[in-house]
């Protein structure tokens, strides 16, 4: 098969031509839009990641040009048009699970660091600066936190958590016999919001969860709140969040991802000038971390990204059914 990756980085090439079965493989790194649908050339299937635009005006030149196959290399799906595609007969496939540990364990570190400033102390000592002012932190121990979206990766977030001895509410649309056994507590959302100390989020980016932290919904907190998002940016309404950093009621604000993204994720724009003034004013804050969607990033995750898009690939061109195929 033809495969045409856009949004290409190095490590996508290595892991991709480490474990390829006789696919021809172009690499671009632009990423997949209206424009850059003219580098196809005679590729049935193009592989796509989080921040490709997959539009109507996208699917329909992706079908004028006889692709049959849209393959994610990521879990999200948000920024493809599913009924486009449907409608032109183009199965998309992804990768609904590559290391749940990986983001899980991102989820921790960026709670760690907020809290305990580590990154403020390397930087300080690399100066020569030991001092221990303004480097307060709290013991996770006992704290209450919040889960919102109890997946793969929130289950394994819940359990790494349980070994600080941390207190546990969840909240999602089904609940999970197994965690109930292990007597933790499924509650309503305003509860959650009311009785956390620090909230994750872990759940996908729909309708419904779209700004699910909001003004109205950070006035439910308690003071001082901690708030981590590895899942999706537009979670998070932005400004409403600066609003609430402002006031002190958002203690400490980790993200690993971000609503435009898309503009600047993955890419070095060190020598720009970023204008993106949401961003920029963000990243003001002394009690803000913002990594780059990072948190799928190890090798096991890359590894399990290759193999399973081949195996999707593999599954649809021998079978024409596909387990990780979207409806």
């Amino acid at each position: 098969m033809k495969i045409a990756f856009f949004s290409t980085k190095s490590y996508d090439k290595q892991y991709f031509d480490l474990f390829n079965e006789g696919h021809e493989l172009r690499y671009h790194e632009i990423s997949l839009n209206p424009t850059s649908t003219e580098l196809i050339k005679d590729e049935t299937c193009v592989c796509v990641f989080v921040n490709d635009n997959l539009n109507a005006e996208v699917i329909n030149a992706l079908a004028a040009k006889q692709v049959k196959i849209i393959a994610l290399r990521c879990a999200g799906f948000n920024n493809v048009d599913l009924g486009t595609a449907k409608a032109k007969n183009i199965k998309v496939v992804r990768v609904p699970s590559y290391s749940p540990h990986a983001v899980a364990e991102h989820a921790v570190a960026l709670l760690l660091t907020l809290n305990r400033k580590t990154h403020k102390a390397y930087n300080r000592v690399r100066e020569g600066n030991f001092s221990l002012e303004k480097l307060e932190g709290f013991d996770l121990y006992q704290k209450t936190v919040g889960v919102i979206g109890v997946g793969k990766i929130g289950k394994i977030f819940i359990n790494i958590m349980k070994g600080f001895g941390c207190k546990i509410l969840i909240y999602d649309i089904v609940q999970d016999p197994e965690l109930i056994q292990k007597g933790i507590s499924y509650v309503p959302l305003n509860e959650l919001f009311a009785q956390s100390d620090i909230i994750s989020l872990h759940c996908p980016l729909n309708p419904q969860t779209h700004h699910l932290i909001n003004d109205s919904t950070l006035k439910l907190m308690k003071d001082h709140v901690y708030i981590i998002n590895t899942g999706r940016g537009a979670l998070i309404h932005t400004e409403d969040a600066i609003k609430h950093l402002k006031n002190g009621k958002i203690g400490g604000l980790a993200l690993d991802v971000y609503e435009q993204e898309s503009d600047f994720f993955f890419t070095d724009h060190s020598s720009d000038i970023i204008n993106d003034d949401v961003l920029m004013r963000l990243m003001t804050f002394p009690n803000v971390i913002i990594t780059s969607h990072q948190g799928f990033f190890t090798k096991e995750a890359l590894t399990q990204i290759a193999h399973t898009t081949f195996a999707n690939l593999k599954a649809l061109n021998n079978t024409g059914v596909c387990d990780n195929e979207i409806k």
